[in-house]
């Protein structure tokens, strides 16, 4: 399967609804996100090691977690889990100029992996990666319109709840009943929090601290 073939596949099937979700998908070229070897199987719709036990999350979840949050152009987005810096710089095209991608990422090897490939890719001025612990977040850098978490934590943590803007959006998978499943975490104007439950997903857990 090519780019082409695969972004049609998720039109077809739902993942992408939007235009600039789609255009931004056929930009960023997820073999660059992804090891030498494994570069063949860039565009299956599944997710790939990385390695240090991580995985770059497959294109249909990519997309599901963007139109889900409805990252748009000139958002301020936080993203938890850089991994390979592929969601980073998905998201990265979609914000355009206007906007900025925050994203942390605990393993200091992946970050600065992700960090070399997205400014040898032309983001490095739209996307700041900084090694951390995701759970807390980027008190310094908030308040952001949309929260984007690529794994999964023991519930809702309250501290990224503090850092979206009133109206922001956050998607976030959280373990449920011996599985997980995906929140989306409304913000409303008045600060109230409404809690929608997506779809059952599996994801790496979110832990604390930072790894080398």
């Amino acid at each position: 399967m090519d780019k082409y073939q695969l972004i049609e596949k998720l039109i077809r099937e739902g993942y992408i609804r939007r235009k600039e979700v789609a255009e931004a998908m056929l930009k960023v070229p997820r073999e660059e996100f992804v090891p030498e070897e494994l570069r063949p199987y860039a565009y299956e719709d599944r997710p790939l090691p990385i390695g240090r036990g991580q995985t770059i999350s497959a294109p249909h979840m990519v997309a599901y977690m963007i139109e889900a949050a409805g990252v748009k152009r000139g958002d301020k987005v936080l993203e938890i889990g850089t991994g390979s810096g592929y969601n980073a710089a998905v998201l990265a095209e979609i914000v355009g100029p206007e906007g900025k991608v925050y994203t942390i990422e605990r393993i200091r090897e992946l970050a600065e992996k992700a960090k070399e490939r997205l400014e040898k890719l032309g983001y490095g001025n739209r996307v700041k990666v900084f090694v951390g612990d995701g759970s807390k977040g980027l008190p310094q850098f908030a308040p952001f319109d949309k929260i984007i978490v690529t794994a999964a934590a023991k519930e809702i943590p309250m501290e990224l709840v503090e850092q979206l803007k009133p109206g922001g959006v956050m998607v976030i998978p959280v373990e449920d009943w011996g599985g997980q499943v995906l929140l989306r975490v409304i913000k409303g104007k008045d600060g109230k929090v409404i809690v929608e439950r997506l779809l059952p997903v599996m994801f790496v857990p979110l832990l604390s601290g930072t790894e080398e």
